[in-house]
């Protein structure tokens, strides 16, 4: 089987991501203000940058701040941005940071069949492991370009550690041992035999046959549900938690486990329509303290969900991984053709938590608090099957803008307004590399929903001219080139913090809060299989939307929060879904 080296793997063609210029980084971030704000406001935030950029502004200090840390760092920008974005945050896991990716259902509806996949399912992450750790991975799984793999080693047996003020991530790189819940019970379980050699598909499946005998209690307290806190208050309740020796040994027995197996109970049956979003809200939320969320450490980077029902898919904390990392082993299965040896296995060991009256008062707060905003969250998936990638492509459209349009003529419809959105982007083409925004909002686009319902103007050349399809493409490549416009905002205004200066006033600009108040989150995840990915909303008044073309139809999530009277996510869902229709009846006009 062909490979790429570890080598070409860990340090990609393009090496480290290069600093921006600083001018081409302020007109691009003038040039997406434009169709958010009105000319007056403009004006002030020009004098803003000019002021900045000149003589005695602090911008070209900031600038030469910022190269020299990419003369000394294998990525200038990396580490600030999980820092920032994920480890600094202190917002739950659940929902707001953590993504699900939820996978088409499979052929069982019991137990037996539950654990029958979940063994073929834990051989092949453990097979992909040994491919990682080998430093070779199929030519396949790379897509033909030369990306960086650094993160690959990492996926298996870290964890997200809480804090009062920031959290920290650890990795074990010598982990045995997977850990799988059942019924809110944690239980410890070896892998790989006394050679070395990683279990076969028929001593894991028995190993989980073992743990289904001992789990049968369903009145066991959800330790992990604590998880799901704000993570101010779950680093306290972690600390207190940790005072005990029993608690702090099972507690890192999860942490230091390669991945969490997470055995779901079956939930209540849906209509057809309603089951994708039923699905993938289980996979992000467990689907809340009585149903599966007591089976879930959010803290973990990787958690494989399997349920009774046949669904399943896979829910990761991003401070260490990125989809198209998981999707990777998602997409690694194959027949196993080890032979069981004639050895006895030893029992899993079932983790116990002592749990006095202070942990016993943090589970019923959690327990209280993640219902909450379960119930706060409002979810729609959908299969839109009129079309998929190709047509666009017919009509030498880029699919990923074609869809954008979409999302934005269907955002202006329900809002009568553009707003701040972003599309993520993947850096991994440099070392170290994470992601970056694409700004979907132009000018370009503006003119195009506001003149589509106008008889007088033939919103089809318009469509067809390809001006936005153009710059979302040269957008698009900026940010696959290291030359997006946000993240080195972000570094500009951290390296001022570092510098210990003041805040430059371009970013206390209400310019500047308007043009990252992220209304519209979206993402490209396309896939080789009908999965859809879910998270939720960036801000209280925003959407969040994934999408998964395929060639003849494409997967959509829309979330919102309930709390936002003016966001709806099946209104957003069924306007997204005529405006596709509509943009294909511009394509293909009927005679």
């Amino acid at each position: 089987e062909r490979s790429i080296s570890r080598e070409t793997c860990l340090f990609p063609s393009k090496g480290c991501n290069p600093v921006p210029p600083l001018a081409q980084t302020l007109q691009g971030y003038l040039r997406a203000l434009e169709p958010l704000i009105p000319e007056e406001e403009l004006v002030h935030t020009r004098k803003n940058i000019q002021k900045f950029c000149g003589e005695g502004g602090l911008g070209p200090q900031l600038q030469e701040g910022l190269e020299r840390r990419a003369r000394h760092s294998n990525n200038w920008i990396s580490d600030w941005w999980v820092q920032w974005a994920y480890l600094e945050s202190r917002q739950p896991l659940p929902v707001h940071s953590n993504p699900a990716i939820s996978l088409p259902k499979r052929d069982f509806s019991d137990w037996r069949g539950q654990l029958v996949f979940a063994s073929k399912l834990i051989a092949a992450a453990l097979d992909f492991k040994n491919v990682v750790d080998n430093g070779r991975l199929p030519v396949e799984y790379m897509r033909g370009q030369p990306l960086c793999m650094e993160l690959f080693p990492l996926l298996f047996s870290s964890c997200r550690i809480p804090g009062r003020k920031h959290d920290t991530i650890t990795h074990h790189s010598r982990a045995r041992h997977i850990t799988v819940v059942r019924n809110y019970q944690f239980f410890q379980m070896d892998v790989y035999n006394s050679d070395g050699s990683r279990m076969t598909e028929s001593q894991i499946h028995a190993q989980l046959l073992r743990i289904r005998a001992e789990s049968w209690k369903t009145d066991k307290e959800p330790m992990g549900i604590l998880t799901s806190e704000h993570r101010q208050t779950w680093g306290q309740a972690y600390s207190r938690l940790l005072k005990d020796k029993l608690n702090k040994e099972s507690v890192r027995a999860i942490e230091k486990g390669l991945f969490t197996l997470c055995l779901d109970s079956p939930v209540m049956r849906v209509s057809d329509d309603k089951y994708s979003s039923r699905m993938a809200a289980q996979i992000l939320h467990g689907g809340g303290t009585h149903s599966n969320s007591g089976n879930r450490w959010f803290d973990k980077t990787l958690q494989f969900v399997v349920g009774e029902d046949g669904s399943w898919g896979l829910l990761y904390e991003q401070a260490t991984a990125e989809v198209s990392y998981d999707f990777k082993i998602l997409e690694f299965e194959k027949p196993d053709p080890k032979k069981t040896p004639l050895i006895p296995l030893q029992m899993p060991k079932k983790l116990y938590f002592n749990i006095d009256r202070e942990i016993k008062r943090d589970i019923e707060h959690a327990k209280q608090n993640l219902d909450i905003l379960i119930n706060d969250l409002d979810i729609r998936c959908f299969n839109f099957q009129r079309f998929g990638k190709e047509l666009p492509k017919q009509h030498n459209l880029s699919p990923n803008a074609f869809i954008q349009v979409a999302l934005q003529l269907a955002y202006y419809k329900v809002h009568n307004e553009v707003c701040a959105s972003c599309d993520i982007a993947s850096q991994r083409m440099f070392r170290g590399g994470r992601t970056d925004y694409i700004r979907s909002p132009t000018n370009q686009m503006l003119k195009f929903v506001l003149n589509f319902d106008d008889p007088s103007i033939s919103v089809r050349s318009i469509l067809l001219n390809k001006m936005y399809y153009y710059y979302h493409r040269e957008s698009d490549q900026s940010a696959l080139k290291g030359q997006s416009i946000d993240r080195h905002l972000l570094g500009l205004k951290l390296q001022a913090i570092e510098e210990g200066l003041s805040v430059p006033r371009l970013f206390m600009d209400t310019a500047y809060g308007l043009a990252t108040h992220w209304k519209l989150r979206t993402g490209q995840v396309p896939a080789n299989t009908d999965s859809v990915m879910c998270f939720g909303p960036l801000v209280p008044d925003g959407y969040a939307v994934c999408y998964n073309p395929q060639s003849d139809h494409v997967h959509f999530s829309v979330t919102a929060f309930n709390c936002c009277e003016e966001t709806q996510a099946e209104t957003l869902a069924a306007t997204l879904h005529s405006t596709l229709c509509q943009l294909q009846e511009l394509l293909q006009p009927t005679v």
